[in-house]
């Protein structure tokens, strides 16, 4: 299913202009153009003063929740109507002012009052006096009255405690500052409830605290979402995913004190480009179930396509997309959105504080699918008219044709890469690819001359006569016809072909025997031969011999006896840029062979280094 990015993707075919419906907080990038902020909603004001009202809401509760209601019967209903009767005794005076000043004297217990009750129930002769009394021994039974009564007594008491004016033993104030430092982090790490925040008009309110620093961006993209800016995502990397606070869909009201609802998202960003140190944001949490934390798995990539984004019309944050080229290795952190992973480039990681964006594997197939699809079509349609009917077999060839290009499989993305070390006694094979006159045949030949006895040839198969010199299983596997052309069905050859009405090729199972004797075997194939070399066990070292430029290849050649013509050199070079841009995502190196020793000095650093450093490897190679 073609997802949002995909619409945008049409308009932007059809001319109209495409927002980027994300701006990264605090990322340099181009200024936007800004828009007038609208005026902040009654609600929003009312959000704004929410501790003050709290406050005089729980003054209020304290002071009146739980008195009695006159109105709970008829006969307190009727006493509270009549004018004060009888005189005042000084002598217990002191006693009500001190009974009211509860700042002092200890809570009365729910037992006592509930005993008191009950006496002055059995004085009582008149049936509406001890319905009334009836109405308050119930309310004091309630279970959520004494909870609230007991959680009242709690805080009063702790709250007349005397505390010292300066530490009791000299260890007392470290300690304290400890704990305080735990606390905060044990509460730094848990999603804020509305009972230790507010609820407030039935929205959760909570208050985030976050550190800011020059060298570490926050980390986070906002969208607008009618009047209020909403978190979009929150990046790997950056403070906002260090601190764990922050979850997208969270809206932001303030920041700072600065209300943010009403702002565009360039404002927002303009805003947190210019603050530092400690931030404090007041949001409305996302509604969406937030998944329990877990560790995120590693996955390194090799890219098998070149990726700008600035000529990306889906990224969802421009800022953030990350560029790269094919080959290059990526190391992907997050896959939370299927359609766009966030990783770093290898080699990257200390200079790239924020991970990048990149299409996920599923996303840019079906991006490539559509693409190769309406290509085709414009390919079929050049030169006719667009006609109102259709055939039906027309309109069969043409889902046929979508079916065959949504294999996915055959769209090359991305391929999962570990890191492998060879063995001492397991060289790996080292495939020269180039094209012909390109030089790589010479360097083959300069290693094996140079150490016999480390470098070694496969010995090839063929169906012809063996010759007056030569031995079977040194210089040719001579086989008949049929066992070759079994073999060739059984996929036991690398390459093979036909010359003079003899097959020839190089199995499998001859590499290994290089291999298994300790020494580096060098292949000298033809590109077609990479995904069949690649499919085997042996995990091979594929280098590229790029020629050089088309006037230094005439001189190389000359040097060598040959005389090349004009149209002759230019087919070298295309060729060679032909095999780059259809196989080069299969090459683990390059080497421009401008000048033959210094080629060969390089080809024998890239063999070295084998036995030195870790290569990446297509992980299927090591299951």
């Amino acid at each position: 299913m073609i997802t949002s990015h995909m619409n945008g993707y049409v308009q932007e075919a059809s001319g109209q202009a495409v927002s980027h419906r994300e701006r990264a907080v605090d990322c340099p990038g181009e200024e936007g153009t800004l828009v007038k902020s609208s005026h902040c909603t009654d609600h929003m004001e009312r959000i704004q003063y929410y501790q003050e009202e709290l406050r005089n809401r729980k003054e209020g509760d304290s002071k009146g929740k739980h008195d009695i209601d006159p109105n709970a019967s008829l006969r307190l209903k009727k006493l509270s109507q009549n004018p004060k009767v009888g005189i005042d005794n000084p002598t217990f005076e002191g006693k009500e002012k001190a009974t009211i000043d509860t700042s002092m004297d200890p809570v009365i217990g729910l037992e006592d009052l509930l005993q008191a009750l009950k006496w002055a129930q059995h004085c009582l002769n008149d049936a509406q006096s001890q319905q009334d009394v009836d109405v308050i021994m119930q309310l004091l039974t309630n279970e959520e009255f004494r909870t609230a009564y007991t959680i009242y007594t709690a805080v009063s008491q702790q709250m007349h405690r005397v505390s010292p004016t300066s530490p009791l033993t000299a260890q007392a104030q470290d300690l304290c500052q400890e704990a305080l430092m735990q606390a905060h982090d044990s509460v730094a790490v848990q999603e804020m409830t509305e009972e230790n925040v507010t609820q407030y008009l039935g929205e959760t309110v909570k208050l985030v605290r976050l550190e800011k620093a020059r060298d570490t961006p926050l980390g986070a993209t906002v969208r607008n979402d009618m009047d209020g800016v909403v978190v979009s995502r929150v990046v790997k990397g950056g403070a906002a995913e260090r601190s764990g606070l922050l979850s997208e869909g969270d809206e932001i009201l303030e920041i700072n004190g600065i209300t943010i609802r009403g702002k565009h998202i360039n404002e927002v960003h303009d805003l947190l480009q210019q603050m530092q140190g400690t931030l404090t944001f007041l949001l409305i949490p996302s509604a969406q179930v937030r998944p329990a934390p877990h560790r995120q798995t590693v996955m390194h990539v090799r890219a098998y396509f070149d990726y700008d984004p600035s000529d990306d019309g889906f990224v969802p944050c421009r800022e953030l997309g990350l560029s790269f080229q094919k080959g290059d290795i990526l190391h992907v952190i997050s896959q939370d959105d299927p359609n766009w992973w966030q990783a770093y480039r290898d080699g990257d990681e200390d200079n790239q504080p924020l991970a990048g964006l990149i299409p996920g594997k599923s996303f840019q197939q079906q991006r490539e699918t559509l693409k190769k699809t309406v290509t085709d079509n414009s390919r079929d349609q050049q030169g006719k008219l667009w006609s109102s009917k259709k055939s039906k077999k027309q309109k069969k060839k043409n889902i046929s044709n979508f079916n065959r290009n949504a294999d996915y499989d055959d769209i090359l993305t991305y391929e999962e890469m570990s890191l492998y070390h060879q063995p001492a006694n397991r060289k790996r094979p080292i495939a020269l690819i180039g094209p012909a006159n390109c030089g790589h045949d010479e360097l083959r030949r300069r290693l094996l001359s140079a150490e016999p006895d480390k470098f070694a040839v496969a010995v090839p198969h063929t169906t012809r006569n063996p010759r007056i010199h030569e031995r079977n299983g040194r210089d040719y596997h001579f086989v008949g016809r049929s066992a070759f052309e079994t073999d060739l069905s059984a996929g036991k050859f690398i390459e093979s072909g036909e010359y003079e009405k003899n097959l020839y090729g190089t199995s499998t199972d001859s590499v290994r025997h290089i291999i298994n004797s300790g020494r580096i075997c060098l292949l000298c194939l033809h590109t077609r031969s990479l995904r069949l070399l690649r499919s085997s066990n042996l995990k091979p070292y594929v280098i590229f011999i790029a020629p050089p430029s088309q006037e230094r290849l005439r001189t190389l050649l000359v040097a060598e006896g040959k005389t090349p013509k004009p149209e002759e050199l230019k087919e070298v070079i295309e060729k060679a840029r032909e095999m780059e841009h259809n196989f080069g995502h299969f090459f683990d190196a390059t080497i421009l062979n401008t000048d033959p020793n210094q080629a060969f000095q390089e080809l024998r650093r890239l063999i070295d280094k084998l036995d030195t450093e870790p290569q990446w490897v297509p992980t299927s190679w090591l299951c």
